[in-house]
């Protein structure tokens, strides 16, 4: 089974840089499109940043464009989401999200697998 296990998160300043970083487990990663989502309090679920199974397509919320940006590394099967000029906005859990390309799907195998999270504290 796929495991994606994050790791980066922590308490920054104000104006920081931060890097978060999710490890794919159990499956081919390049069979997988992956994305970040994060989810602060009081507000609902939001998707941030996602990059296709083959690395050529991007997208983010507009809230974080030109701040955030994921790329993946094939040869560690991990995602990354540089973070930049940090707000107190981006004080949320991030949560790795990794969705199999259909046509690699395998019955027995989850199509979508989330990660447990990391906790991410933007201070002043």
């Amino acid at each position: 089974q796929v495991e994606l296990v994050e790791s980066g998160g922590g308490l920054v300043q104000f104006g920081g840089s931060l890097r978060l970083s999710c490890a794919h487990r159990g499956d081919t990663f390049a069979n997988y499109a992956m994305s970040w989502y994060r989810h602060a309090p009081g507000k609902e679920r939001e998707l941030v940043a996602s990059i296709t199974s083959n690395g050529g397509k991007t997208n983010y919320a507009d809230s974080v464009k030109g701040r955030f940006t994921i790329s993946r590394d094939y040869a560690r099967s991990t995602v990354q989401l540089q973070i930049i000029n940090l707000k107190h906005d981006d004080t949320a859990v991030y949560y790795c999200n990794a969705k199999v390309v259909p046509a690699f799907a395998r019955p027995d195998y989850p199509t979508e697998v989330w990660g447990s999270g990391t906790l991410v504290t933007v201070s002043s």
